[in-house]
């Protein structure tokens, strides 16, 4: 019965247009940012950046490299956006309609109810983050011979990785990136859970996830990056590093899953004194 009430949220949730605005809008970004990556000085310039530090331009110069530098400013933008907009939809959109009346006229629990569409919620993160990583190197693969990845992001990190272990850093990052996307649907589950509208919550749960954002990259605040809630979602960057920090990356991992827990926690206690009639 369980799986079968989850078949159906999953069919409820694809069966959405909207749903598939981030799959459209990653294809779009990713072939745009390669594009103008491949034929503009920029491939160049990290080209002279690889020879300087005494590495083949070719050899570097992948796949790997491409969907790595394409995927790391979506990630990071665009990835909480549409992981909000989804997290919004799953209830107050419901309730807008006016279908929740009718799902709860049968006998199921409000607890159950939150629980299928948060999992139908997460299973959506994973699957956008897998073909955020799939198309990634499909494109890479069109305007790059295969090789090795390089990975750099000015005064933080510089690192070269041959084409096996930088295949398994680059499946592993979108693995931990699928986690950062559940807990940003999760902030937005739980304010849809209240008596708003979906985009109120989409807003509300985006404004939180920028704020911490803006504040963690205050240079005034770097001391307290760790109690920044998107210094843990970026744990996926950790596996990219040069030794790869496993303690950092489980001081997140642990967070993130208290604070997801926290947030369905508080979905739920709302959810279950609403009245749904009214």
């Amino acid at each position: 019965m369980i799986l079968l009430q989850l078949r159906n949220e999953l069919w409820k949730l694809f069966g959405k247009k909207r749903t598939y605005l981030g799959f459209v809008m990653f294809l779009l970004a990713q072939a745009v940012i390669l594009l103008v990556f491949r034929f503009s000085p920029a491939s160049r310039q990290m080209g002279r950046l690889l020879e300087n530090n005494g590495y083949d331009m070719t050899q570097f110069l992948s796949p790997l490299t491409a969907a790595t530098f394409t995927n790391f400013w979506l990630a990071v933008i665009l990835l909480p956006l549409f992981g909000a907009l989804v997290g919004g939809d799953l209830v107050a959109k419901e309730a807008e309609d006016g279908t929740l009346r009718l799902i709860l006229a049968r006998p199921i629990s409000r607890l159950r109810l939150l629980a299928l569409k948060w999992v139908a919620g997460a299973i959506f993160s994973m699957l956008l983050c897998l073909a955020l990583g799939v198309t990634g190197l499909l494109f890479g693969q069109t305007c790059f011979p295969w090789g090795g990845l390089f990975y750099f992001f000015p005064g933080e990190a510089f690192a070269v990785f041959e084409p096996r272990e930088g295949l398994i850093r680059f499946a592993g990052a979108h693995v931990f990136m699928s986690i950062a996307a559940t807990s940003v649907m999760g902030l937005s589950f739980l304010f849809g859970c209240f008596n708003v509208k979906p985009a109120a919550a989409t807003i509300l749960a985006l404004s939180l996830v920028f704020l911490s954002f803006i504040m963690m990259n205050i240079p005034w605040f770097n001391d307290l990056k760790p109690w920044f809630l998107t210094y843990h979602l970026n744990l996926w960057q950790q596996l990219y590093g040069e030794p790869i920090q496993w303690g950092r990356i489980g001081e997140s991992l642990f967070i993130l899953i208290g604070i997801n827990a926290t947030f369905f926690a508080g979905g739920v206690a709302v959810f279950s004194v609403r009245d749904i009639k009214s």
